[in-house]
């Protein structure tokens, strides 16, 4: 896993040519890395937008209106969850724990955490990202 952070970290995602040779280095199937991969929600397997945005869907999260807030993030951004803006600007993610459960629900843009997210605080959480749809 260190491997496969340090690649993403450098490319942003682990290109799938990496994932042949990282196989290959650790005697391991592609299957396998591409297993570990698909299965930790922080790696990704295609390029990300410019901004990252991830809202939290962790129990905690969803108990406080995590499911109201991913809907009004995917109406500000024009995208739905899983997916990245046709023109690269934004890539909406749904994670699995920010850490910040007993301030829920909670958000990610970039590096950047938020707590105690409400819909109503959107436009001034995302001012920041690239040409809201």
């Amino acid at each position: 896993m260190p491997l496969l952070h340090a690649v993403q970290e450098t490319c942003g995602y682990v290109p799938p040519d990496a994932v042949e040779l990282i196989a290959k280095g650790f005697n391991l199937s592609r299957a396998e890395v591409h297993g570990v991969i698909t299965y930790y929600h922080f790696f990704r397997n295609t390029p990300p937008g410019r901004t990252v945005v991830q809202v939290c869907r962790a129990e905690s999260c969803k108990a406080c209106g995590a499911d109201d807030l991913m809907a009004a993030v995917e109406q500000r951004l024009g995208i739905k969850a899983h997916e990245t803006r046709a023109d690269g600007a934004v890539t909406l993610e749904p994670v699995y724990c920010l850490g910040l459960c007993a301030q829920s629900p909670a958000m990610q843009v970039n590096e950047r955490v938020f707590a105690r997210v409400t819909p109503a605080r959107l436009p001034t959480l995302l001012a920041g990202v690239e040409v809201l749809a």
